[in-house]
């Protein structure tokens, strides 16, 4: 099995090595379900190394995944009362299929358990059907539907799942 790390990243340059990598991701896999205009907003708005900058600033944590040394994706989550907010969890294409997404949730869960939480929350786009899928997979469940308007005439139309973490 190739050599997986997840990195925690701080600097302007891991950021800018994962603005890169976004934008490559959402792309090919975003424009298909919101449309190419909602992509590069969302991509200035929330995956820019200024975004990234402030959302650091306001205790979200950034990692950036590895194999074989390699950056194929990158994920960022925020301590809440009873859990952690996974806002970010992505994995190149040419890289899926290798369990890449379980094990950066295994290591999400691994960090709700040493942190005493107990739960994983997400957010994730209604028409995301293989991404819902594998979290379902991976035990979580749809707790509600969430439009929620992140401006310029655009709406994030999402799932909101949990994942229970037993201590």
């Amino acid at each position: 099995m190739p050599k997986t790390l997840i990195i925690k990243s701080q600097s302007k340059q891991n950021f800018l090595q994962i603005e890169t990598l976004a934008r490559e991701i959402w792309e090919e896999h975003y424009t298909p379900i919101i449309g190419a205009a909602q992509v590069a907003y969302m991509l200035d708005k929330f995956q820019s190394v200024e975004a990234m900058q402030k959302q650091v600033s306001e205790g979200y944590e950034y990692f950036r995944i590895q194999e074989e040394g390699q950056l194929v994706g990158y994920l960022a989550f925020k301590e809440e009362q009873h859990g952690l907010f996974l806002s970010k969890v992505y994995v190149h294409s040419k890289a899926r299929g290798k369990g890449l997404g379980k094990a950066a949730i295994e290591f999400v869960k691994t960090e709700v358990q040493k942190r005493g939480l107990s739960q994983i929350r997400l957010t994730v786009n209604k028409y995301n059907h293989n991404s819902i899928a594998a979290y379902l997979k991976m035990g979580f469940a749809k707790t509600r539907e969430l439009v929620m308007d992140i401006g310029e005439g655009y709406v994030m139309d999402d799932y909101e799942m949990v994942l229970r973490v037993g201590s």
